[in-house]
């Protein structure tokens, strides 16, 4: 078999060249077969991957459906409090998935995403559940090779961290700071793999962080990614306990005050 000087992940990127295939394009047509007239989604939007967030909004009434949101794959549900309004997409896990909808959210109005995703212990601060703002993600995925060029690591916008940092602390809100890794592969988190993340230091394993950040840094968007501790990888007997209705109330508490420290909500 011939070998070749690079895996494909990595071969004939061209990161400066523009994509024949866009999330414009692709809503454009979404929206001709569903009849759905073209309309912004709120300004701030949430992925939220596990769907706790979404299922609580649904069970307490406080959300609504989007009709104009015109995804193929997922639903948005829009939550307004004082004078804020927050757009809410459920389920959306792992890399591929988080930055297909992040590229349709920023398509459609979106100005701030930030990602609030569960995540296994690597780094043991103290026992689930706690909350990590995410400084940069280790790049162990595939889709952020197809944003920037390779590189172990991708991380926030250091202005938008550090407005967040002080929000959340300015609000008694208790939230670790820290990288982690972002994997493909959840069920090979093998305890060599496991040993060598906690080798360079990272707190937690999740999904979405690393895609997510480079698509920020690649497009120029303001993307923020929370990890909600919640488990030991389910070594452990009563594992992924999650904290109040279902960790809800500290997410909702944090997601709020992310999204008025983002320097363009004021």
């Amino acid at each position: 078999m011939k070998r070749t000087a690079l895996p494909p992940i990595l071969a004939a990127k061209h990161y400066g060249e523009a994509s024949t295939f866009t999330p414009q394009n692709l809503l454009r047509e979404a929206r001709r077969q569903k009849g759905i007239a073209e309309a912004d989604v709120p300004s701030v939007c949430v992925l939220d991957p596990d769907g706790d967030l979404v299922r609580r909004l649904k069970s307490n009434g406080r959300a609504r459906l989007d009709q104009s949101w015109s995804c193929y794959h997922t639903q948005l549900y829009r939550l307004s409090q004082n004078d804020l309004e927050l757009g809410f997409v459920g389920c959306a896990v792992g890399a591929s998935f988080a930055v297909l909808v992040a590229e349709e959210l920023f398509a459609s109005g979106c100005d701030l995403l930030i990602s609030m995703t569960s995540a296994g212990q690597l780094v043991e601060l103290r026992p689930p559940p706690y909350f990590v703002l995410i400084e940069r993600a280790l790049r162990d995925e595939g889709t952020s090779y197809h944003y920037l060029p390779p590189a172990e690591y991708s991380a926030a916008n250091a202005q938008l961290l550090a407005a967040t940092a002080d929000t959340l602390l300015a609000r008694n809100l208790a939230v670790e700071r820290g990288a982690v890794w972002t994997t493909d592969a959840p069920f090979r988190e093998t305890r060599t793999a496991i040993a060598a993340m906690k080798a360079k230091g990272l707190l937690a394993v999740e999904m979405e962080a690393a895609a997510l950040y480079a698509f920020a840094e690649a497009r120029g968007k303001p993307v923020l990614c929370f990890a909600h501790v919640t488990n030991q990888m389910a070594t452990i007997a009563g594992d992924f306990e999650k904290g109040e209705a279902d960790g809800t109330v500290d997410a909702f508490a944090i997601i709020d005050a992310a999204a008025r420290a983002w320097p363009g909500n004021h």
